[in-house]
This record gives C-alpha cells, structure tokens and sequence, in this order.
C-alpha cells in the first residue's frame, strides 16, 4: 500500500495498519521522552508559578524526537509517538502540581521534596490508570464524536514527519533566542527585565511590563482574542481598582482589614497584596464554578456514557488486533486500590478514610470530564483550575459538615485537591496522547506504559524544581524583638531548621492573631512561643507569585478558618459574573485581575503579534492549527524558561556569584555597574523586547513551498 493511502479518512484506518508491528516501545524512544519530558516539566513548573498558565508540550516534543530520532536512524512513526506520549507526562503533571502543592506554603506549611514527589506520583499514575477502561468509548467509538484537536494535530505534525516534511529548526532557534535573551536580563543584566511606572496624579494606578520571551510566546500561543481579554483584567486591577481603593481609603485614619497600614501609605504593590488579590480570587473562583456550569452538559453527557460503557463491558473479540490490545483490567483495579492503600497508610498524605474516598469520587468524575472536555476543545482549553476550585470547595463543604475545621484539615484539603488535580490533568493528557496513538497506529497498551514511564521520570524533577525554585529567593530576617505566638497556632506546626541551625516551628501567623506581627510565616521557638525570624519563601514573590496555587490557599484557609475577606471575594465573584454575561470569558477575565499586569501586558503583546502575523500571511485568526509561530514559540517559552530555572538555581550561595536583593540580579551583572544611565532607563528593554516581537512576527511566516 502506497503511503499517501494510509492517511487517517472518514471510514477509519490508522496510519500503520493493525497488521504491521514497526518497532514502537523501544528504550532509546522512552529515553528520549523521559528527558524531554523533564525539560518540558522543569519549563512548566517555572511558567506555572510565574503567571499560573501552562502550554502543551505534545507537539514541540513530537517535532523533536522526529529530528532526533532520524539522525539517530532507523526510526519509526511510532516510535516518536511514544518519545511524545512520554515526554507529555512531564508537562501535564508539573501544571497540576504547580496549581496546587505550593498552596502548603501560604497554608503555615514548609515545602518538601518527598511531599511533592509522593502526590505527584500518586496523582500522575492514578490519571493514566481511571483512563484506560475509558479508551475504547472515547477514543474509539467517539472517534467521529470527539475530535481531540491537539492530539489529531500532533498526529498530522508526526504523518508529515514520516513522509519528511517537518523540521525541529524553528524550535530550536526559538530556545536559543528565548535562552539568549533571558540571559542578557537575568544573569548578565544588559537592560532591565521589567518597565513600569505609577503616576502620582492618578493615585493607585500602575502601568507595567515584564520584557519576558515565555510570556511574548504564550501569548502568540493562546491567541489575540483570549490575550486582550486577560490584559484587560489586569487593566481594570491597575487603572480602576487599585485607584477606586485609594480614593475610598486615604482619608482613613485607620488600617482598614485585611491590610494593617494605612491606604494611603500603601504603594501599588501593597494594594495589590491586601486588598486587590482578594477580588482576584473571588473573580477567578467564580470563572471556574461559571466554566463547570457551562460545561455541565458535557459533564452529564460524558457520565452517562461511561457508566453505560463500563455495563455493556469491553466487548472483546477473541483475537484482539494490536491497535485493540490495552492494560488487562486487573491492573487498572489492582493498581487503583493499591494507591489508595499507600496514599491512606504513608504518613506524608496524613490521608483518613473520608480523604481517600474523595480522592476516588472526585477523581473519577473529574477524569471522565477532563478527557471529554479535551475531547471536545483540547487539554490547553480544558477547565482544570475550575474542576479543582470545584474539589476544593466540595472537599471544604463535607469538612465543615463534620466539623473538621483548623490547620490540620486544610492540609487533608490540599493533599485532596492536589491528587486529584494531578490525575485529571494526567487523565486529559492521556487521552489525548492515545487519540494521536489511534490515528497513527499505535499499541495503547505501550502508550499507557510511556506515559506511566513518563510520570516515573518526571516527578523527582519537578519535585526538585519546585522546591530550588522556592528555596533560591526564600529570605529569613530576625525579628527586632521576640513575639509571643498564641499555643494554637503551634499545634500542627512543622519543625523546621533556621539560619542558625537550630529546629524551629514553622508557623503560620494570621491577620490579628499577633498585634506586633504582620500576617505571614515566622520561624518560632517552641520552648518560649516566640517568634524569632520571618520568613518570606520565594514562592509568592514577585518572580514566582503562584496565582493559581495562593487562590488554592485563600479558599481552603477562608472555608475553613473563616478568616476569609468576604466582602473583597464577593466583588470578585460579581465582576465575574458580569463579564460572563458580557463576553463569556469570564474565568480569562479573572486570571489578568488576579495576575501583575507586569505578566498579562507581554501576553497581550505575543497575541498582538499573533493577530499581525495573521492578517498579514492570510491565516484564520487563532487558528489551532498554526504551526510555524507556534513552534517557534515553543522554543521561546522552553529556552526562556529553561533559563529562568538555571538562573534561580544560581541564587544558592554555593555558587559563588553573590545577588544584588534590591535589583535581583548577580553582582557579575554588566549594566548596573558600566552603564546604569541605561540600564536604568526604560528605552533599551522596551526597544529589545520590540525586535524579539519582530523576529516572531517573521518566523510565523511559512515556508514558500519547493519548486
């Protein structure tokens, strides 16, 4: 059969017939996935906690392992479909953890590199197996149904591959140009990584942006329409109500809660922190509880066709064809309930009865919504903060009605919502990779084992990641003076060392609780219930803010603790609900409130460039299927990332650079020391960031086609 017949049509037929057996599940393409996939996952958990956001890695990964593989020779279709299938795990999983786990941190609770591995791996390997009874209904017979658009284009981007017409060149400059400009900002310090300017007759307000080559590429990526959107509730944070704030309240002679300054001592960035992030929240929270509403049709749809699938059995031929051949079952229900067992009796989870049980209905309920859903838009498109935000209050709710309440159950809370959060994740991921699998040809029973392989791979890094990344900016301060910490505040705290080396109580201190003592997390001797040191971690600062993962926070915190800001979340949920109304974009809208506009301003700008490239090289605005600006921008978003994570790396003291705190930049920096003037001064960054602008602009630009 000629190859030009095998291509994927109407009456079904995958691209390697069911009869042939190409090498497929080879070690070197496991190899290569796995390392790919802990590049992407690393770059995923920088861009996670940077703006909350994440990209999919399928395609970039599959446009890599075509040109590695076939310099390495001898290499099949199929064997780069499962280089891909492996190296997705990595970005799927680092999204849901960084969404989630470094919550334990605004919680009162020091982040741990075993705590993050053992819920990522338990997360990640329960999402591929409450996937596999699922296959034949939503990959097979939906076939005509559901599309899966990521995974039917990562299936044409690998057919194009086999018959030589994809190269990795774009990916590749674009990671050396992300890395080369991410460079001469964070470690060389040729200009200013971030403009931005108040204006003092127009109190509160705040024009900023972050000269970033991920941020530029994530915005090209999601498009005009979803960028503009977000960028303008960034602009209605910055130019409204941080300024509605400051009018309202600088004529008060008192701190108005949650804030203890005064208003009108507080500079953007304090309004932002105690005032305008709690309307963020609210916003986001309703976004997500309005995006499961719309989907609930989906939801119902997809449930009932489960449970009548799973009744009507597999339906099994007696010689299953190698396209057919999944995980026997039994290791789908041996391995589901092993890991209930491990997540209720390893101390780390402190998992009781209820908890496991949550894990197990939420679990699969949101996995069957999350593969549908990615079914039906793709996994970038899938609701996961809005199916998390909906564990968290459902987990919070049944807490609250058994009167579990304090610390110790925010922390079951978490661990709840992080588990299953990670396997839905990994459960639309899945899905996703075995549609490509379908359409190529693939054995789902070695897809299943790259993606278990894949989440094996990637945990340890991403646990790694997430905690350097943390620890390369966490700043310990001694106190002026001890401060007595009330004996509740002590009692599910964690030890922990100090910078004198002496073990410490980890505790949370709240708004009030301690007048002498800004809400935060304080280092305190448990023999006198003092507070000795501050300490501020790195996540939750300016580089690392974790929107998504400090929204986790402020609901388990509020429903439990009931300490929750309800007036300032109310008017968030009520902007929500307006802009639903108005643009049905509401959960888009809430994340540029929630965000620095110094994040949403260089999205707006890569979707600016996106709608020029567009309209000038005669394409469908924010079409899905743009690939030349898209790999391009891949590149830009792995090799800026990338960077961004070595750079963090080099904070730790045991390199020997030595870091200006105020600039955040190494003392080996060029400008601040040969030309401050100009590195001072707003002109050079922005004219830089201009021309990166313009070289994505003339990358999306296709390839006249050969005569």
């Amino acid at each position: 059969m000629a190859a030009t017949d095998r291509t994927p049509a109407p009456a079904f037929q995958p691209w390697i017939p069911a009869t042939e057996a190409p090498a497929e599940f080879t070690f070197r393409a496991v190899a290569l996935g796995s390392i790919l996939g802990i590049v992407f996952g690393a770059a995923s958990v920088y861009l996670g906690l940077k703006v909350g956001l994440t990209t999919s890695a399928s395609i970039p990964i599959a446009v890599m392992a075509i040109t590695i593989l076939k310099k390495l020779g001898n290499s099949t279709i199929l064997e780069n479909n499962i280089v891909q299938t492996t190296g997705s795990a990595g970005e799927s999983v680092a999204a849901a953890v960084v969404f989630t786990i470094p919550a334990l941190i605004f919680l009162g609770f020091p982040m741990r590199i075993p705590v993050t591995f053992l819920i990522a791996l338990t997360g990640g390997v329960l999402g591929v197996l409450l996937m596999i009874p699922l296959r034949r209904y939503l990959i097979v017979k939906e076939h005509g149904t559901l599309r899966f658009p990521e995974g039917t284009a990562c299936a044409e981007i690998l057919i194009a591959g086999e018959q030589g017409g994809t190269s990795a060149k774009k990916i590749f400059f674009g990671i050396g140009l992300g890395a080369t400009f991410k460079l001469a900002t964070k470690l060389l310090g040729v200009f200013k990584d971030n403009v931005g300017r108040s204006f003092s007759f127009y109190p509160g307000s705040r024009l900023e942006c972050e000269t970033s080559p991920e941020l530029l590429a994530v915005g090209y990526i999601i498009g005009y329409e979803t960028s503009v959107v977000m960028v303008a509730g960034g602009l209605l944070a910055a130019l409204i109500l941080g300024p509605m704030v400051v009018f309202f309240g600088s004529h008060l002679t008192e701190p108005l809660a949650p804030a203890t300054a005064l208003i009108r001592d507080m500079d953007y960035a304090a309004l932002k922190d105690k005032y305008l992030r709690y309307i963020g929240a609210g916003a986001v929270a309703m976004g997500g509880i309005l995006g499961l509403v719309r989907s609930a049709p989906a939801i119902w749809e997809s449930l009932a066709a489960s449970v009548k699938q799973l009744r009507g059995g597999s339906g099994a031929d007696a010689k299953v064809l190698r396209t057919e051949r999944d995980t026997p079952i039994t290791w789908v229900v041996f391995g589901s309930l092993a890991i209930i067992v491990f997540i209720t009796l390893v101390p780390v989870f402190r998992m009781n009865v209820l908890g496991a049980a949550l894990i197990v209905v939420f679990g699969f309920l949101f996995s069957v919504v999350s593969a549908r859903i990615t079914g039906l838009v793709g996994s970038s498109s899938c609701p996961l903060s809005g199916m998390t935000i909906a564990v968290v209050i459902g987990s919070c709710l049944i807490f609250l009605a058994v009167g579990w309440t304090g610390p110790s159950y925010s922390y079951l809370a978490l661990v709840v919502a992080a588990i299953v959060c990670i396997a839905i994740s990994n459960a639309g991921t899945t899905a996703q990779d075995l549609k490509t699998g379908h359409l190529v040809g693939s054995t789902p029973r070695a897809q299943q084992a790259a993606i278990l392989a894949g989440v094996l791979t990637s945990v340890l890094a991403i646990g790694w990641t997430t905690w350097a990344l943390n620890a390369s900016e966490t700043r310990i301060t001694k106190l002026a003076a001890p401060a007595a910490v009330p004996a509740a505040n002590l009692a599910a705290a964690e030890n922990e060392k100090g910078p004198d080396g002496k073990t410490y109580a980890f505790v949370k201190v709240g708004t009030g609780d301690v007048a002498s003592l800004e809400a935060g997390n304080y280092l305190v001797d448990r023999a006198t219930s003092s507070a000795l040191f501050r300490r501020v971690d790195g996540i939750g600062n300016r580089n690392f803010p974790a929107p998504q993962a400090n929204l986790m926070a402020v609901l388990i915190s509020g429903l439990l603790d009931q300490k929750l800001p309800w007036g300032l979340v109310l008017i968030g949920a009520a902007i929500a609900v307006f802009i639903e109304l108005l643009t049905g974009h509401s959960l888009t809208f809430a994340v540029g409130v929630y965000l620095p506009l110094s994040s949403t301003m260089p999205i707006f700008i890569g979707g600016l460039v996106r709608k020029f490239a567009d309209r000038r090289y005669g394409r469908v605005p924010d079409d899905a299927s743009e690939s030349e600006g898209t790999l391009l921008s891949s590149g830009l978003i792995a090799g800026g990332a990338l960077v961004g994570v070595v750079v963090a790396f080099l904070h730790f003291p045991v390199f020997g650079l030595g870091f200006d705190e105020e600039l955040d930049l190494p003392k080996i920096a060029l400008g601040p020391r040969f030309w401050p003037a100009a590195f001072g001064s707003d002109i050079l960054p922005l004219a830089a960031f201009a021309g990166l602008a313009w070289l994505l602009y003339r990358g999306a630009k296709a390839k006249a086609p050969a005569v």
